[in-house]
């Protein structure tokens, strides 16, 4: 347990620790993290704060009441958007994926419903270029991808991607369920 101090400064502040990140540091901790999970998760416990691992990758959760999960789930939902556009733009759009806002723009010329999908997340933003931006921006900050490339503008999906995937799996609204009326 060399990282206590790294490790809790990413995760604490919502992001994640990926096993195919391109950073080199993000892989050490992922590894230590990894071969020290029960002694980690042991030392944050003592703070609230659970470590939690996914498929190839690691992230804090905390207990909180049914208001706050709440509003986590509210803000989910620019996710489903998201998600939806990624998988129309490419079907095997997953962890791995190597992508660039160039090659986003060039495909929504040539696909109507990915430029509709597109109208749909971001709305504050003008542009589809703005728009493929912010999408990009948000999937860096939170840690779903990671720029391979400066010059490229090339990105990489990171192993935490699987994490909203997983989420937003789990979301099932049944068609009866929305015909009835609560009492």
């Amino acid at each position: 347990m060399k990282y206590t101090s790294e490790i809790f400064q990413r995760l604490s502040n919502g992001k994640f620790i990926s096993s195919n990140s391109i950073d080199p540091m993000t892989r050490s901790l992922f590894l230590d993290l990894e071969e020290n999970q029960q002694d980690y998760a042991d030392y944050y416990a003592h703070i609230d704060f659970q470590l939690c691992a996914g498929d190839g990758y690691f992230y804090f959760a905390r207990k909180e009441p049914k208001v706050t999960v709440e509003n986590k789930l509210i803000g989910l939902l620019p996710w489903i958007d998201n998600l939806d556009f990624l998988k129309a733009y490419d079907p095997g759009f997953d962890v791995g994926t190597q992508f660039n806002l160039a090659q986003m723009e060039v495909q929504l010329g040539a696909n109507l419903e990915l430029k509709d999908k597109l109208q749909n997340i971001y709305t504050e933003k003008v542009t589809n270029h703005d728009k493929l931006e912010a999408l990009v921006t948000s999937m860096v900050t939170m840690g779903f991808a990671e720029q391979v490339n400066e010059i490229d503008g090339l990105y990489q999906v990171t192993s935490a991607f699987h994490y909203i995937e997983n989420i937003i799996d789990c979301i099932n609204i049944s068609e009866e369920v929305g015909d009835e009326i609560p009492e």
